[in-house]
């Protein structure tokens, strides 16, 4: 066949093929090399996708992804693969991209030098060198655990990859305050639980030496949030991993558990006890490894109860996991913190295919402003002729169930009512009161359409 002919499929395996396997990639123990679907395509009206995103080959060794290969097929310019090689490094967290053809390599450093290059191609240890260049033992060791994959039932993408190996490497420096932000639904109990799985089985403590497991706790601020993460570790051994919660301490009259690894609690089980916190029957060298979900609720506020947690658990290095970027509200979060080791943002989610996209829609009301005259009835509580009420006020300060019901009817025949939705309130007051409006005017007859998720909920909500 002419060369010109070959196809890319054949020019990958014919030409490009050959050269990285004699540099060793997907022979070397703890090298691969494969094509790799970074994302599935931004989801469209009418249920299609765009375009999605997909690497020719990417060369992961030791768990870490060091280059990605854009190929073209003979018959054009080998450069022509420049631009998406350099996009999907960026993406994938890669040190170095190629385009090439099997004839004609360019070879970018994400550092910035490129240029053309020629085999024979680097080996998964140059790569390893060039990329780290000083040897670091918990690197090697962290490289050295394989992820979790459920028997090859499942794989991380990209970004999660990205967030344990960006945390990970911020451990293996020293770094004792870690932040991971990402959008939620990204998968933050899954990095979570991958960082833990390698922390785990690499042996990694305080000590600095790898010679016992690691004692880590995962710190909720919600049941829900807390029974997730405890399913999620279902692949340690099972007397590695236990709850703090009201039954176990009882169990162990009023004795906290401490012969596990993995500790599974809530900030308010922590904060509760007879006589003295119940954080504080652990010793403040107890823990190596804390886990913070959700840690812009308040954990890191100066002022907050939880802060006195981590100040008291100050020498655990302490991963904070949010989706919140940084705003005026939640600054000291990130001053306790630090800037993000890593960010997936929502509009990153949304535009790779992983996040529905989302439209805000504007709902008018008659009633924006209201000022009490005393012509309408007064049902409950005091107030006086005259007192202004603004938008700000309404569900919170004043009440008018005829709005909420007016907006409800607005809302219900906007959506699709057999879709799983859901509705953000201003109280628990007030999504009680939603609760009941949206079932009273709903098509579906099922008793269970519509129910409120709170704290006051317990288990009913949770379920």
């Amino acid at each position: 066949m002419p060369f010109n002919d070959e196809t890319e499929a054949e020019t990958r395996t014919t030409r490009i093929l050959p050269i990285l396997q004699a540099a060793g990639w997907g022979t070397v123990p703890g090298s691969r090399l494969r094509e790799e679907m970074i994302c599935p395509g931004r989801i469209q009206s009418g249920g299609t996708r765009g375009k999605g995103l997909s690497a020719d080959y990417v060369l992961t060794y030791k768990g870490q992804k060091f280059g990605v290969i854009e190929a073209k097929r003979a018959g054009k310019s080998h450069r022509d693969g420049v631009g998406q090689a350099k996009d999907y490094a960026t993406r994938l967290g890669c040190r170095f991209a190629w385009a090439t053809k099997g004839i004609g390599w360019y070879h970018i450093d994400m550092k910035g030098q490129e240029g053309d290059t020629a085999p024979p191609f680097p080996t998964p240890g140059q790569l390893w060198d060039m990329t780290f260049g000083e040897a670091s033992l918990w690197r090697d060791r962290f490289g050295a655990v394989p992820f979790e994959d459920g028997g090859g039932k499942w794989e991380l993408r990209y970004y999660q990859h990205n967030a344990i190996n960006a945390a990970l490497e911020a451990i293996a420096k020293g770094d004792r305050r870690i932040l991971l932000t990402l959008a939620t639904g990204t998968g933050k109990t899954a990095i979570a639980f991958q960082t833990a799985w390698k922390l785990f089985h690499a042996k990694w403590n305080l000590s600095g030496e790898p010679t016992r497991r690691p004692r880590i706790l995962l710190l909720a601020d919600r049941n829900i949030l807390a029974d997730q993460a405890f399913n999620s570790f279902s692949a340690f051994p099972s007397d590695a991993v236990t709850r703090i919660d009201p039954a176990t301490i009882r169990k162990n009259k009023g004795a906290v558990p401490k012969n596990a690894s993995l500790f599974v609690t809530i900030f308010q089980t922590f904060m509760t006890g007879e006589g003295e916190p119940v954080y504080r029957q652990y010793d403040p060298g107890f823990f190596d490894f804390i886990v913070i979900d959700e840690c812009h609720r308040g954990g890191a506020k100066d002022e907050s109860e939880w802060r006195q947690v981590l100040e008291y658990f100050e020498p655990a290095y302490q991963l904070g996991l949010t989706a919140t970027p940084k705003r005026k509200h939640n600054a000291d979060t990130y001053a306790y913190f630090g800037e993000p080791v890593y960010t997936y943002a929502l509009r990153d989610g949304i535009e790779d295919g992983f996040l529905t996209p989302f439209k805000v829609r504007q709902m008018a009301s008659t009633i924006d402003e209201y000022v009490w005259d005393g012509s309408d009835e007064l049902i409950e509580g005091e107030i006086e002729e005259g007192e202004e009420f603004s938008e700000s006020d309404f569900n919170t300060r004043v009440i008018i169930k005829e709005r909420e019901l007016s907006r409800v009817q607005e809302f219900m025949s906007q959506i699709d009512q057999r879709e799983k939705t859901l509705v953000f309130c201003a109280t628990q007051d007030h999504a009680a009161l939603v609760r009941d409006l949206i079932n009273q005017v709903k098509v579906s007859n099922h008793p269970d359409y519509c129910h409120r998720v709170t704290a006051e909920d317990d288990a009913v909500g949770e379920a």
